[in-house]
């Protein structure tokens, strides 16, 4: 069974998006979207960036995935990439460059001078 997915979408060749990250309703509140989470921001320091953003809900329905985001470093920010301000939407980024290898369980690359 699938527990959950998530997509990674270039913006440039610093800055990329996390899209569609979504956890299978049998398997809410077991940590499978901290677990998604770790693993895409994992893949965004392997392919070389240094900025990761995201869009998200403002209404009250996501005010977990957002706890979630800032649990991990994610911070408000305007509008990315095409997108325009939205009252339906809230925006985060992180840097990736203030990453240290154990900031998770396994071997991050970490590029000096980024």
């Amino acid at each position: 069974m699938l527990a959950g997915f998530g997509a990674l979408k270039h913006l440039t060749e610093s800055h990329a998006e996390i899209k569609s990250m979504r956890t299978a309703a049998s398997h809410l509140r077991q940590g499978v979207a901290s677990r998604l989470l770790q693993h895409i921001i994992q893949e965004a320091v392997a392919r070389g960036y240094s900025r990761l953003s995201l869009e998200t809900g403002s209404m009250a329905f996501f005010e977990g995935a957002r706890r979630l985001y800032a649990s991990s470093g994610f911070v408000s920010c305007p509008p990315f990439g095409s997108y325009k301000a939205d009252p339906n939407s809230v925006f985060m980024t992180r840097r990736l460059r203030e990453l240290a290898s154990d900031d998770f369980s396994g071997n991050l690359p970490v590029n000096p001078g980024t």
